[in-house]
């Protein structure tokens, strides 16, 4: 095992900062509730700290100056009085009959954009990775001195040009398809030397990946979205960054990271943070251990890197307009430290909704990371996770597995069944597939019918769905590796022949699949009982699972045909649900069916109908 020593990085700096001094926060505002703010001031000179610095602006005073152990950086804590006026706020820094000053800027909120509002169980969320969704503006397809220069679409790891005016440029194709809120991977800048289309390795916090756009290209995407009733959400990085961050070449404290004597991964096993009887050394490595050598693992234990993130978190939602909050990688990162974060978001802005991948095994596992009803010793303030139990232990399940006592679609129902350990199962995210996952057309066999039931599942079931781009015209793929399910969305590139956004464009099947996916979620958005109704479900009986969504104004039912043959369902067992409804319509075609006796279900099929 190759031994890391990271003074040896140094001789790897880029010097991407054209001012001697750089401060982050890059500004902040006026009137926020966190109003006591922990600059990370950067200089170009060993002994920057070692001057004295000093502040001019009414209402805004240094409370404590940090000289941290590398002499180019300070921390200084300030605070901004409710009495603060927005403007350029000077910074001094005096060292003999040296001076130095920069300008910092203090911002009025922003009253225009409504923001911060949650992604909720009324929304469906669309998550794109902007380099292979649309490319809207060819000319940043290549930035000079940045350290990937690939551009190659013929390749799953080079960069293809997709961006975010890309995105812009087809919201209408996502609202006309029922879509209500939208899930970018990390937009802020990876200057690294490859695999930088995932946006995983951040190099600069403030920064909007230039491939993609600006950060003022991003305040307009957030814009648009809105006006559009739709919202955004953030997805954050509090784990690790990429191994050419400044603050990782150029460490301003020995223990900015979690390091080891020689490389160490981390195990990617959550078991130990639960477990009872773990050692502390299996709780060490899979907590501090890096999730790549190309990215450190940040120390969270460490004041000011807590700090950095926290405020980070904060700026990103009030800069950019943001609704709900994704957290990558949660169960990697020092939990403690995750509720101190979460709480944060949540003092400033009492409605954002947040939600942490989760990528564990069993419902108590991933139960443990949430808000939940177990009494144990750590408990989680995150009010949500990205539910891969429905997914890998129940609707996959269902499509693929033959029906038993234990087997197929019963997983879904035990699954669900064990939703008594959420605070809020309602909150969970749900999905079919995402850029970490074979793409679902792929894992139901290319099989149309298993993908419109998993589809109207998804669309009917409790939480919050998430569609992974491109599911709805049938795009596949399998994640071994990651880079076959994040191909194009053909339509986006000028040079693509043809258009995928356009019912011209696509084939038969796949306008069957969006029209489809575009019904039910388009329903959705008017369904009381789906977006916060209750979820009543029957046992599975032969293959066929039974399942309402129901309030007082509404009732849907939804019945599952796992089986590879057509049922005939005997309605007299779900009386109580029915009640005395006789007919349903069904939300994806239209036709109306009699619910007062039997019913024929076409096989692996997920009939959903509005009772009336």
């Amino acid at each position: 095992m190759k031994k890391l020593i990271l003074p040896l990085l140094l001789f790897f700096i880029v010097d991407s900062f054209a001012q001697p001094i750089s401060v982050y926060p890059t500004n902040w505002w006026t009137g926020m509730k966190h109003n006591k703010v922990q600059l990370l001031v950067k200089g170009s000179d060993v002994k920057f700290n070692t001057s004295t610095p000093s502040v001019k602006h009414a209402g805004v005073t240094i409370d404590q100056v940090h000289r941290l152990e590398n002499g180019k950086y300070f921390a200084i804590d300030i605070t901004i009085s409710p009495t603060a006026v927005p403007g350029n706020v000077t910074f001094d820094f005096i060292n003999g009959k040296k001076k130095q000053s920069i300008t910092w800027p203090l911002k009025s909120r922003d009253t225009s954009l409504k923001f911060a509002q949650g992604v909720t169980s009324e929304d469906l969320i669309y998550l794109i990775m902007p380099d292979r969704f649309s490319n809207g503006d060819p000319s940043n397809d290549k930035i000079k001195n940045l350290k990937d220069q690939s551009l190659n679409r013929d390749s799953i790891f080079d960069r293809h040009g997709g961006d975010i005016q890309g995105i812009i440029n087809h919201l209408d194709y996502l609202q006309d398809l029922g879509v209500t809120a939208i899930w970018l991977t990390p937009v802020f800048e990876n200057d690294m030397p490859n695999r930088t289309e995932h946006g995983y390795a951040i190099t600069n916090h403030y920064k909007i990946e230039s491939r993609l756009g600006t950060n003022a290209l991003y305040r307009k995407f957030s814009e648009e979205v809105h006006k559009r009733n739709m919202k955004l959400v953030q997805d954050a990085v509090y784990n690790h960054v990429g191994l050419y961050h400044f603050f990782v070449q150029e460490k301003p404290t020995k223990d900015w990271l979690h390091e080891w004597p020689s490389y160490t991964n981390t195990t990617y096993k959550d078991q130990p943070l639960m477990d009872m009887y773990a050692a502390e050394a299996d709780k060490k490595r899979m907590s501090d251990g890096w999730f790549t050598r190309m990215m450190p693992d940040l120390n969270q234990h460490n004041p000011y890197v807590a700090n950095f993130l926290i405020q980070h978190a904060l700026w990103t939602v009030e800069e950019f307009g943001v609704d709900g909050w994704r957290v990558d990688t949660y169960i990697y990162n020092d939990l403690e430290f995750m509720n101190r974060c979460n709480q944060a978001l949540m003092d400033e802005y009492p409605n954002i909704s947040i939600f942490g991948e989760t990528w564990v095994h069993g419902v108590a596992a991933q139960a443990y990371f949430t808000q939940h009803t177990i009494d144990t010793k750590f408990k989680s303030n995150l009010p949500a996770v990205t539910d891969f139990q429905t997914n890998l232990y129940g609707i996959m399940n269902a499509i693929n597995e033959p029906f038993g006592w234990t087997n197929g679609v019963n997983k879904l129902y035990t699954t669900l069944a064990q939703d008594f350990l959420y605070k809020d199962p309602m909150r969970n995210v749900v999905f079919l597939d995402n850029h970490d996952l074979s793409r679902v057309f792929s894992i139901v066999g290319e099989d149309i019918g298993k993908l419109k039931l998993a589809i109207a599942w998804l669309l009917t079931t409790r939480g919050v769905p998430q569609l992974y781009y491109g599911t709805e015209i049938l795009m596949k793929g399998f994640t071994n590796p990651d880079g076959l399910v994040r191909k194009d969305f053909l339509g986006g590139w000028a040079e693509d022949k043809i258009n995928k956004f356009t019912p011209e464009g696509r084939t038969a099947a796949e306008n069957d699949v969006f029209n489809w996916t575009k019904a039910l979620a388009n329903f959705r958005k008017n369904s009381s009982a789906i977006k916060s109704g209750k979820l009543t479900q029957f046992v599975p009986e032969d293959g066929i699972y039974v399942y309402f969504r129901h309030d007082e104004k509404q009732t849907v039912m939804c019945i599952m045909n796992t089986s590879d043959q057509e049922k005939t369902i005997d309605l007299k067992r779900f009386a109580e649900s029915i009640k005395n409804f006789t007919k349903g319509k069904e939300v994806a075609t239209g036709k109306s069916f009699d619910v007062t006796a039997t019913l024929k279900v076409p096989k692996q099929y997920l009939l959903v109908m509005d009772l009336n």
